[in-house]
Order: structure tokens, then sequence, then C-alpha cells
């Protein structure tokens, strides 16, 4: 009898045990830290989604306020995209969601864009952050046995502002994107999906500058392979209400980011 009952309870627990994880990367500049809501942020079901925290080398529930102040990285202020991101996720495929967030308001793709201590992810410039990042998924990689699958990337306003001055070309910030996502494949892996969010606008300013960004994301995701624009509406978020302020974007708009950018990662990860 009592064999009979621990096979039950080990059948019980098998679905839960074998239950497919995925690791994500979260990086970029402060639309990626998340400068919405957290009171109106998405909440997740308990078990579905983690975050990933180097500082103690731990997974904790993923909820907002998410992200820690380390390695140079932000903590949101105080709702982001990605618990939306992974309930969305996990609803479409089943997989449990790990987001490493990686990213710093104000950093720039190009050195020649950096401003100030805000940092870059060059491998140039005063506060280089690619290393940081790469240290931070690699933590995470090895605690969960999962290999990193997309990196979510939100970035690209720094640099419109750099165009905007003159102080950065078009052509710099498209080869410097291109050179950036090409660090991430050799150290992350070739196969690794690169999911951008494109740039929006910053309102009361030039939007030249912010169209050469978008236009170059998608140069960039039409030329190169696993890259690809996930989310693309954000240069309407004025018409639609959904900034916080003149550059950031609202918990609305981080929570329809998140569930949208799911959708099209859940259908880009299977071909």
């Amino acid at each position: 009898m009592r064999w009979i009952i621990t096979a039950v309870c080990f059948l019980t627990l098998q679905p839960a045990l074998a239950q497919k994880k995925t690791l994500f990367l979260a990086a970029g500049q402060s639309n990626a830290v998340g400068q919405g809501d957290s009171t109106a942020s998405v909440h997740c079901t308990a078990g579905t989604a983690f975050e990933y925290r180097f500082s103690g080398d731990t997974l904790l529930a993923l909820k907002d306020p998410a992200g820690h102040r380390e390695l140079q990285f932000e903590k949101a202020n105080s709702g982001s995209a990605w618990p939306a991101f992974a309930k969305a996720y996990h609803d479409l495929t089943g997989s449990q969601v790990v987001i490493v967030p990686a990213a710093r308001g104000g950093s720039s793709c190009h050195y020649k864009a950096e401003l100030n201590n805000y940092g870059t992810w060059d491998n140039r410039g005063r506060l280089p952050l690619f290393d940081s990042a790469i240290v931070k998924a690699r933590a995470a990689a090895s605690k969960t046995g999962l290999p990193v699958a997309g990196i979510l990337w939100s970035q690209g306003e720094r640099d419109a502002n750099a165009i905007n001055a003159q102080q950065l070309s078009p052509d710099e910030y498209e080869q410097q994107l291109t050179w950036l996502i090409n660090q991430f494949k050799a150290a992350l892996g070739n196969q690794v999906n690169f999911y951008m969010i494109q740039t929006g606008h910053y309102l009361n300013h030039p939007a030249k500058g912010f169209d050469i960004v978008r236009k170059a994301q998608e140069n960039v995701a039409r030329k190169m392979k696993h890259v690809f624009i996930v989310y693309s509406q954000t240069d309407s978020f004025k018409e639609k209400g959904w900034m916080k302020d003149e550059i950031h974007y609202n918990q609305t708009a981080l929570n329809n980011i998140g569930a949208a950018v799911a959708k099209q990662v859940a259908l880009k990860g299977k071909k």
C-alpha cells in the first residue's frame, strides 16, 4: 500500500517538476527598467514567473517593482513591462518564465551618445554595461540550467537625442546596434533571439532623430538572422494617452507592450 501511495504522489508531482522554463534577458534604458506604476502592473500566478537576482544568486517571484540596483543596473520606478510579458508568455506556452533585468536609465547604444554617468552598451565610454549584462545572464543560466532564449531590448532614446544634436550619425548608430547584437550572440550563443521594442518619440523634441533610430532598427532586423522587431506602436502612445511624461511609457503602455511582445516571442520562438 505504501509503495502505491508513493508512486501516485511521484506521478502527481512529475508535471510540476518537469515544467518547462524559459530564460530571458531584459535590457536597454529607462523604458526597459520601467517607469510605470506597480499598483497597475500585472500579477503573475505563483510559480509561473521569476526574476533572477545576482546578489544572493537567487530566483524571486517576479513582481513590480522588478529589478534590483546591482551591477550598475536599476530597479523599476515602479512598474515595468515584464510581469505582463511573463504572464502572457506563460498563458501562451505553458512555460515558466525567468526574467534577468539588466537595464539602466539614460544608457546609450553608441559611446558618442553616452551622457554623464548614465552608461553605454558600447565597449568604449565611461560606464560600459555590456559585460555586466553578460555576467548576470550567465549567472542566471548557471543557476537555472537554462540557456538564454532571447534578449528583450528597449533602447534608443539617448542615441536619437545624440543624432538630433549631431553628436552621432545615423550610420554610426546602425553599425553600433549591429555590433552589439553580434556581441550578445558571441557571448550567449549564435541562436539567441534578439527582440526589439522599437523606440518611440520624445514629446516636444524633434522627431527626426527618433525616426532615424526606428528606421535603423528596422534595417538591422531585416538584415540579421534571429533579430526581430516585436513591438512598433510606441510612436502612437501620445495619441493614446499612454505617456507618463515626455519620454517614459505609463503602465497601461507597459502592460500592452509586455503582452504583445510575449505573443510575438512565442510565435518567433517556434520558427
